[in-house]
C-alpha cells in the first residue's frame, strides 16, 4: 500500500538528522582529546572516561530502567574487552593523528569481519564482498601514504587499522556470543573494561616508569598525573557529549533500517575532518580523501548488499 511511504521516508530522514548530529558531535569531541593529550596520559583518560560513563549510566538505569545485569558474564566480558581495547588504539592515535585519519582506520571493521568470517570460520562471501574488501584496502594503502603523515611513524600510523581489526573481532562477538544480551549490558561492559584498561595500564606505569615525549606525543607513556579543574571539565564534556552522541545514534539505529543507518555512519569522517580544519586548522590531502572515500563506499557496499552465502554481518554498533 502507497499510504505509509511517507511515514517511512520522515523516519529515514529523521534518522538521517540523529545521526550527523552524533557524527558532528563526536567529531568536536574526539578533535579535542589531544588537550587532554597534552598534558595527561591515555590511561588516565580512559579510567576517568569509564568512570564518569558508568556514573551516567548508572542514573540512566534508575531513571529509565536500563538493564545493566548481562545474561552470560564471561561472553560479555570478552566482547567488552575486545571493543574497549579496539577503541583504546583509536584513541591512542588521535592524540597524534588527524581524526578522520584515525576513524577511517576503525571504519576498517566491517571489512576484516568479512575476512574473519571467511578465513576462520569458512564462511564464504560473494564477488561484491570481495570487491569491497580490495576497495577498502585500497583505501587504506591511501590513507596511510607518505603525504598524509609527513613526520609520523609507520607504527604510528598503522595504529587505526589494528583498531579496527580488534573491533572486527567484537563486532563477532557481538553477533556469535551476545546475540540475546541487553544494549545497556554490553555498553556498561565496555566501559568498565576501559576503566580496567585505565588501571592495568596506570599500575604498570608506576612499576616501570617512562620519560613521556612533551604534549599529546607522551600520551601513551604518560602515567598518573593529578587532575586540575580544567582536565575535569574537558572530561566530564567528552563523556557527555559521547554519552548523548551515542544515544542519538541508537536511536536512528531503532526508527530506521539498520543498513542504512550504518551507511550514515560515514558522515563521521567528514564531520571530524571540518572540526579538525575548524580547531586545528589541519588539511587532508587529495590521496588520504580518496582512501577515506573508498573505506566508506567498502562499508556501505558491505552493508547493503544481498547477503551472500552467510557473510552477514551482525548490527552495527556506534562508535563511542
Amino acid at each position: 500500500m502507497p499510504a505509509p511511504q511517507p511515514a517511512a521516508r520522515d523516519r529515514t530522514l529523521a534518522a538521517a538528522g540523529l545521526v550527523t548530529t552524533y557524527a558532528f558531535m563526536l567529531g568536536f569531541s574526539d578533535n579535542y582529546v589531544r588537550v587532554v593529550a597534552a598534558e595527561s596520559g591515555l590511561w588516565q583518560f580512559h579510567l576517568s572516561r569509564g568512570l564518569i560513563a558508568m556514573a551516567l549510566m548508572l542514573v540512566l538505569a534508575r531513571l529509565i530502567g536500563m538493564k545493566l545485569r548481562p545474561k552470560r558474564l564471561w561472553a560479555v566480558a570478552v566482547r567488552g574487552g575486545l571493543q574497549g581495547f579496539g577503541v583504546l588504539i583509536y584513541f591512542a592515535a588521535i592524540a597524534v593523528l588527524p581524526v578522520p585519519v584515525a576513524a577511517a582506520g576503525l571504519f576498517t571493521a566491517p571489512i576484516f569481519v568479512l575476512l574473519i568470517s571467511a578465513l576462520i570460520f569458512g564462511e564464504r562471501i560473494g564477488p561484491v564482498s570481495i570487491l569491497a574488501v580490495i576497495m577498502g584496502f585500497l583505501g587504506v594503502l591511501l590513507v596511510l601514504g607518505p603525504s598524509a603523515f609527513s613526520g609520523v611513524s609507520l607504527v604510528t600510523t598503522l595504529l587505526p587499522v589494528a583498531g579496527g581489526l580488534v573491533y572486527a573481532f567484537a563486532m563477532i562477538a557481538t553477533r556469535r556470543l551476545c546475540a540475546e544480551e541487553e544494549a545497556g549490558a554490553l555498553v556498561a561492559a565496555f566501559f568498565i573494561a576501559l576503566g580496567l584498561f585505565g588501571i592495568i595500564g596506570l599500575i604498570v606505569l608506576q612499576i616501570w616508569p617512562l620519560q613521556p615525549e612533551p604534549g599529546p606525543a607522551g600520551f601513551v607513556a604518560r602515567g598518573w598525573v593529578m587532575p586540575d579543574l580544567t582536565y575535569l571539565a574537558w572530561m566530564t564534556m567528552h563523556a557527555g557529549v559521547v554519552a548523548l552522541g551515542t544515544w542519538f545514534c541508537t536511536r536512528a539505529y531503532l526508527i530506521a533500517d539498520t543498513g542504512r543507518v550504518s551507511v550514515m555512519e560515514y558522515v563521521m569522517l567528514p564531520a571530524a575532518a571540518f572540526w579538525g580544519y575548524a580547531i586545528w586548522g589541519e588539511v587532508l590531502g587529495w590521496q588520504a580523501w580518496v582512501g577515506i572515500a573508498l573505506i566508506a563506499i567498502a562499508g556501505g557496499l558491505i552493508t547493503l548488499a544481498p547477503k551472500e552465502a552467510g557473510a552477514g554481518l551482525p548490527a552495527p554498533q556506534p562508535l563511542p
